[in-house]
């Protein structure tokens, strides 16, 4: 028997990152990234997941928060901040381990766009780390452009950071 989801049925949810539904991504994110990183960076992955306060992730300080759920539970998710007044920063970009390879972090990544586009950004910033390939690639394929020499081995480049100008500019 083949299970076929609806996907068509899948929202977004913009939340506070103190919100409930929010708690079972971030954890497992933290987990994720004490698994393939552990003390790789000098610190463990809660010390980089409460570095900034969640009031950040809101509207109200030009970031957000958004969920997207599936028959009302959480599957995947991801933030902003404002890094400056013209440029967004992505954070917490995230897909619950049981529903990943489906393409979820794409739309995630391009709802956080068109919010950013929303709140007048005209530039993406984020990065992510040498032991996510997978991350990396979907950076690559949404149109970012990395900031660091592709060439040179993942760990050695260390952290990768990308940008992407969006809602018409550049």
């Amino acid at each position: 028997m083949v299970t076929v989801t609806n996907v068509d049925a899948d929202e977004f949810r913009y939340v506070q990152a103190t919100d409930e539904l929010a708690r079972p991504l971030l954890a497992e994110l933290e987990l994720e990234y004490d698994t393939r990183y552990g003390d790789f960076f000098g610190e463990r992955a809660s010390t980089e997941l409460n570095r900034y306060p969640a009031e950040l992730f809101s509207a109200a300080h030009g970031g957000a928060f958004v969920l997207l759920l599936r028959e009302g539970a959480p599957i995947a998710g991801g933030a902003f901040k404002r890094l400056d007044p013209e440029t967004a920063e992505l954070k917490r970009i995230w897909t619950s381990s049981a529903h990943r390879r489906q393409g979820l972090a794409r739309r995630v990544v391009e709802e956080l766009e068109a919010e950013a586009v929303r709140q007048g950004y005209t530039r993406i910033y984020l990065t992510t780390g040498p032991r996510q390939p997978e991350a990396k690639a979907l950076y690559l394929a949404a149109g970012y452009s990395p900031l660091f020499d592709t060439a040179l081995p993942a760990e050695e480049v260390g952290i990768h950071p990308f940008q992407k100008f969006v809602g018409g500019a550049r």
